[in-house]
């Protein structure tokens, strides 16, 4: 392959044969589909939709970009694709921190894992190598011992070890995979595709190598320009100064309570009120955080690390204390001790659930005492904390009532007789904005390909005025404009996703740097109208693949929560989401029949030739 900034070297490993292959990337797909998530879901279709996502016969993708591990500002993000056991739909999950950059040092731009293995095993990856080696000493292991095990048989100097631990060996269907003890690819259960593949970890061993630009000449602008926008003190990422740095993504917890945005006690309500304050990313500042960790090449340092002081968890030191997790099991299932959710997030971590997705049949639970609903299975009041913590064990373990919550919140209340609690879209539950209080949300949970998701088509950025310099700033609850605006921030975020950069780079960066960049390290012609429409072509495949996979008219929507009963807090007052009148305006910009996407488009974005 012609093409810079890549390897051209993916490791095709069948765990049935105990094989590895090493072949390159066809140049058509990498021009096409780009690197990581695109490229990830090109080989999702190769291998075929209709695959049962626990079957061997399901693709297990660990990918990088073109931008991976070189210095390219937060380039250090890692893709895992799959077909998702709890969605059905084909899934991508991004974890930050090392292993992305060691990845590509080692020497490849992904892994391919197919089949099952007759033991445990985990891949060992160095020096253009990836060795299928014997995990029975670590499985069932939590996350942490096992992080523990191969950095004492390998050392920690230049290695990166991503696992799963008992929730993705007991085939909980909202496993993940966790990077280096906390940063979770937490969304879509790949780390259930992992357990059922008896895959345990994937450790790998390398030294620092950037890869260098095809272009040298063109890169140095890109790149400054790129670190100018980061650095900018207008923007959120502004290193010590802009509030992503300074409280990290939990700076959003009082803003959106305050604005009747935040979903609270299982969306009954959308805000927390002095509730948000006591689990704050400001309160956080003040009372448990202490450090500033970070990931390759980020100056931002939004990873907030921190310690609980007292109480029975005194001691626990962990890194996750992110707005998204510190919700669901915060303010989703009114709890307001800060401690309590520091250890919940930790126990997710450690056995590797995602954390946002775990409070969903909890609160589902609380939701279902309180109404009377249990039908004799116990119960849980809101706000119970040593009863959540117990309630974590139980579902990663499959113990009693945690094997029914172990396959989703669809499951958990259909299994009460009650669906309609469940705030999911396509079974997947919804993250930390009430589309009735920020109702680009609405339309963004009820398209996005991977199930109910923020970072499909981060529309708060707009909603809220972080989008770079300002430049964008709408009516969080006015509805018109929000379907336009949802197919743009996909297609955006569908093309940095594939370079892979972490997500927050668009608050500083847009189109334009990302054309440079990409530009600049592979060494082909590329502009910000490029951008969007290979971001196009990445976002019309996944739908393409979903539409094959049983995904048709009707697939779009929300929980009847948001759209019939109206906000009855502050700020979102009143409000439903109008889900259906974005739906038809997101759909003619698509150019979509009903949410299937016709073979003209296909033909016209180059999906089919």
């Amino acid at each position: 392959m012609a093409l810079g900034g890549f390897a051209n070297r993916i490791a095709h490993v069948n765990l049935t044969a105990g094989t590895v292959e090493y072949r390159g990337i066809p140049e058509d797909w990498a021009r096409k589909y780009i690197g990581a998530r695109g490229l990830g879901v090109r080989y999702m279709l190769e291998n075929g939709p209709r695959v049962d996502p626990l079957s061997p016969d399901n693709l297990l993708c660990f990918m990088n970009g073109p931008l991976t591990g070189t210095e390219a500002n937060m380039s250090g993000r890692m893709a895992i694709v799959t077909k998702s056991p709890l969605t059905g739909t084909v899934t991508d999950s991004h974890h930050g921190g090392w292993s992305a950059a060691r990845l590509r040092w080692a020497g490849f731009d992904g892994i391919l894992v197919k089949g099952k293995a007759s033991a445990p095993v985990y891949l060992y990856v160095h020096d253009d190598i990836v060795e299928i080696r014997d995990a029975s000493e670590v499985w069932g292991k939590g996350v942490h011992e096992t992080v523990r095990f191969f950095r004492e048989r390998y050392g920690e100097k230049d290695l990166s070890v991503i696992a799963i631990g008992q929730a993705g060996e007991n085939l909980v269907r909202f496993a993940c995979w966790v990077n280096e003890d906390d940063r979770a690819s937490g969304r879509g259960g790949t780390g259930c595709v992992g357990g059922s593949k008896l895959l345990k970890a994937i450790v790998i061993k390398a030294p620092k190598k950037m890869p260098k630009a095809a272009n040298l000449e063109a890169w140095k602008p890109a790149h400054k320009r790129a670190l100018s926008a980061i650095m900018d003190e207008r923007n959120i990422t502004s290193p010590r100064k802009g509030g992503l740095s300074v409280y990290g993504t939990n700076v959003l917890m009082n803003i959106t309570s305050t604005m009747g945005a935040l979903p609270t006690k299982n969306s009954t309500l959308t805000s927390f009120g002095p509730g948000a304050e006591k689990i704050s990313g400001e309160y956080v500042k003040e009372h448990i955080l202490v450090d500033d960790p970070t990931c390759h090449a980020c100056p931002v340092a939004c990873k907030k690390e921190v310690e609980i002081k007292e109480g029975p968890w005194k001691g626990l030191r962990m890194e996750s204390l992110e707005y998204e997790p510190a919700w669901s099991l915060g303010a989703n299932c009114g709890n307001d001790d800060v401690n309590a959710v520091a250890k919940l997030i930790d126990l997710c971590n450690d056995y590797g659930m995602d954390a946002i997705e775990t409070g969903h049949p909890i609160s589902i639970y609380m939701e279902a005492t309180e109404r009377g609903y249990t039908n004799g299975d116990g119960g849980l009041v809101w706000g119970d904390t040593m009863g959540m913590v117990e309630l974590v064990r139980k579902i990663a373990f499959r113990e009693g009532i945690g094997n029914v919550m172990a396959n989703g919140a669809d499951a958990t209340a259909k299994y009460f007789g009650h669906p309609e609690l469940a705030m999911t879209v396509k079974g997947q539950g919804v993250p930390a904005y009430d589309p009735r209080g920020l109702k680009g949300m609405g339309i963004a949970y009820a398209t996005s390909n991977r199930g109910a998701c923020h970072l499909r088509a981060y529309t708060p950025a707009a909603e809220l005025g972080v989008t770079p310099l300002g430049a964008l700033k709408v009516d969080p609850l006015a509805w018109k404009g929000k379907g336009e605006l949802t197919k743009i921030f996909q297609d955006l975020h569908a093309f940095s996703d594939s370079l892979d950069l972490c997500k927050f780079s668009a608050f500083a960066e847009g189109a334009e740097e990302y054309a440079a960049q990409y530009s600049a390290m592979v060494g082909v012609e590329c502009t910000a109208e490029d951008v969007l429409k290979i971001g196009e072509r990445i976002y019309n495949l996944e739908r393409y693949y979903n539409n094959l996979a049983g995904f048709g008219p009707g697939s779009d929507y929300l929980p009847a929560r948001f759209t019939q009963e109206p906000s009855t807090m502050p700020g979102s007052q009143g409000h439903v989401c109008e889900l259906d009148d974005m739906l038809a305006e997101y759909y003619a910009a698509r150019g979509w029949e009903n949410g299937v996407v016709p073979e003209s488009k296909l033909r016209e974005l180059g999906i089919l030739d």
